[in-house]
């Protein structure tokens, strides 16, 4: 039976920094460029409902970076460009690859928060039947998830996630599985 080499939580941060940059990168040539480019067309989107205003931006932006992961993590290289170049692989608990259900589970999950606080900013900027308490509830509850998701890595030798956990997934060191 092969022995996994669990990365480490530093790693783990290091490759999302870097996962991160690229979207916040994609994140700036999209706005830019619909911003000048298509403004005409795409301003009424964020402008007319909350409901419109989330869709749009779901489809732009959360859509696509989802994709980036899902189908990273279920590839051959089994993981993001991040995790590629810190050295580690997304897979389950025996080594093995990953498969797509997998994947788009743990990147739900991931996600989630996101998404979540985004329902709530629109909800924020935009007139909505939400009460502000219920919004705001959700903005404190969206904060505390993301401080488990930091918090959890440290209470197992796995260094697994809540994610990891719903997918049934570990991240390992690519360079040393024994």
């Amino acid at each position: 039976m092969t022995s996994l080499s669990y990365s480490a939580f530093r790693d783990r941060i290091f490759a999302f920094l870097i996962d991160y940059l690229l979207i916040a990168l994609y994140g700036v040539f999209v706005v830019g460029t619909l911003s000048v480019i298509l403004r005409p067309y795409v301003k009424p989107l964020f402008t007319s409902s909350p409901e419109l205003a989330e869709l749009t931006g779901f489809v732009m932006i959360t859509l696509p970076v989802s994709l980036y992961f899902i189908v990273s993590e279920c590839s051959k290289w089994q993981g993001t460009l991040g995790k590629r170049k810190m050295g580690l692989r997304v897979c389950d608990k025996r080594g093995h690859r990953i498969g797509i259900g997998r994947s788009v589970r743990r990147t739900v999950v991931k996600f989630l928060p996101w998404e979540v606080a985004h329902f709530a900013i629109w909800r924020i900027m935009l007139p909505s039947d939400f009460s502000d308490s219920i919004i705001y509830f959700l903005l404190v509850a969206v904060n505390v998830t993301v401080l488990f998701y930091l918090f959890i890595p440290f209470t197992n030798k796995r260094r697994k996630n809540i994610y990891d956990w719903i997918a049934g997934t570990v991240v390992i060191e690519a360079k040393r599985v024994v």
